[in-house]
């Protein structure tokens, strides 16, 4: 899902169309603009597997380490927050016109399994998993089909929706920000904070399979 450096990146990582570093080297001026594209995307188009948390703390890294084609730091975010906020509208209505059937589905991007954790997250979070999924991989990207599919009323979707598209955006690219400011070095060596932010990002997923696990094992 995530991928490395600029330089050589190891495939484990993921495909360099999806690294940072390697999106501004080749696109320049174009990059804010595909970053956008890709923020839309993935929070509202049912493809889970783009860059988000890597790409907006890129973003910040970058930023502050001065590279040009970029914005000021205060209109990234908003720019960011507004593609990230209108990617879940069209979650939203995507899930309240076809949400049901595609949970009777088994798609190749489309896992029933990614639809019916977030169902289960929904579930026990209520609105407030319009804000915390949205530091979740996968459940970014499918709450708010869930949202929609639970018909849940449009103006409370809107206000909890807006909430975690500017907390995501701005934690995420602030911290980027905040990082290269302080240690220009990190510019450097983008893949180890992009590992670093992957593991930090993944770490609700994982505390969630263990208690599942835990849970099935102390009812055999």
């Amino acid at each position: 899902m995530i991928p490395a450096s600029a330089l050589l990146m190891p495939p484990a990582l993921g495909p360099s169309w999806l690294d940072p570093n390697n999106l501004f080297a080749t696109y320049g001026a174009a990059f804010f603009v595909i970053a956008l594209a890709f923020v839309f995307i993935e929070c509202g188009l049912l493809f889970p597997f783009l860059p988000g948390d890597t790409l907006l703390f890129a973003i910040g890294l970058f930023i502050a380490s001065g590279k040009p084609h970029l914005p000021s730091p205060g209109t990234a975010i908003l720019a960011l927050a507004g593609a990230a906020f209108l990617g879940n509208v069209v979650g939203y209505w995507l899930g309240r016109l076809i949400g049901v059937p595609l949970r009777q589905r088994d798609g190749r991007i489309v896992k029933r399994r990614h639809l019916e954790q977030s169902h289960a997250f929904f579930d026990k979070h209520g609105d407030r998993a319009l804000v915390i999924g949205r530091f979740v991989p996968f459940v970014r990207t499918f709450i708010t089909l869930v949202a929609g599919a639970s018909q849940m009323p449009q103006r409370r979707f809107l206000t909890w929706s807006g909430v975690g598209a500017v907390l995501w955006v701005v934690v995420i690219t602030v911290l980027g920000y905040s990082l290269g400011a302080a240690f220009p070095a990190i510019g450097k060596n983008l893949d180890v904070a992009i590992v670093a932010i992957l593991l930090v990002s993944l770490a609700p997923v994982a505390v969630g399979w263990v208690r599942q696990h835990r849970t099935s094992d102390d009812a055999t």
